[in-house]
């Protein structure tokens, strides 16, 4: 693989299974871990459609499916949408802060919390202070925690790491108790807004699915690009078929 000049080893996962379809298997290409360029590579591949989890840097490779297509947020092309003001104004109350990504009782419970409804039997509710920090840190990563605060009580963390290419949302905890916050909308909006502020282009959200009931609120942000085997284009009239 070649990014500008840099050379890097890849190598392939092997076959495990999928988080989006129960009974298909998935791989994944992953950018050689000890490369010791990774930071700068890693800005680098977010626009050939490359994700972080934990130190590796990975991108779907499944034999027998394509479903996955990375996507992104145009930052100067996002407008919000009058239900997304409405989010923004209904959480006008809250308070945000760029933290170091560092584990704490707090953001641990408040992670238990978020899995435990979301994803309840699915393996990730039950998550150690280990699988806290591998999943969403690595020592590498320019990660930065984005608190949110109510009344000074955390009430969700967007999990952002912050490139030259652009933000990646990698992951997003919120509390459950507050549904009509409509918090994980609300952290896109922010981050979008801190995109803006850096003057960085994109903001990375990691894979698009087509007709896939858990992307339906990325097709929300209008701006939203996916890459396709003719490089980046938008998501276009397919947004309107995912929200049906």
């Amino acid at each position: 693989m070649t990014l500008r000049s840099e050379r890097v080893r890849l190598f392939q996962t092997l076959p495990h299974a999928c988080g989006y379809f129960p009974a298909r298997t998935a791989q994944n290409l992953v950018l050689d871990p000890a490369a010791p360029n990774l930071p700068a590579l890693y800005a680098l591949s977010l626009a050939r459609g490359f994700r972080r989890a934990g130190g590796h840097v990975y991108h779907p490779h499944c034999p027998n499916c394509h479903a996955c297509e990375p996507c992104r947020i145009d930052v100067a092309a996002f407008r919000p949408d009058r239900s997304m003001h409405r989010c923004l104004a209904a959480n006008g109350d809250i308070e945000l802060t760029e933290c170091a990504p560092e584990l704490t009782d707090e953001r641990h419970d408040l992670y238990a919390r978020y899995l435990h409804a979301r994803h309840p039997g699915g393996g990730m509710d039950d998550a150690s202070d280990e699988d806290f920090s591998q999943f969403l840190t690595s020592p590498w990563s320019p990660t930065v925690f984005i608190e949110l605060r109510l009344s000074g009580q955390l009430v969700a963390v967007a999990v952002t790491d912050v490139c030259e290419t652009g933000l990646s949302a990698v992951y997003t905890f919120f509390d459950p108790g507050l549904p009509k916050r409509s918090l994980g909308t609300y952290a896109i909006l922010r981050q979008i807004e801190l995109a803006r502020a850096r003057g960085l282009p994109h903001l990375y959200l990691g894979y698009w699915i087509e007709g896939h009931p858990k992307m339906g609120y990325k097709a929300r942000f209008n701006g939203l690009q996916v890459l396709g085997p003719g490089g980046w284009s938008a998501l276009g009239p397919r947004a309107a078929h995912a929200l049906r």
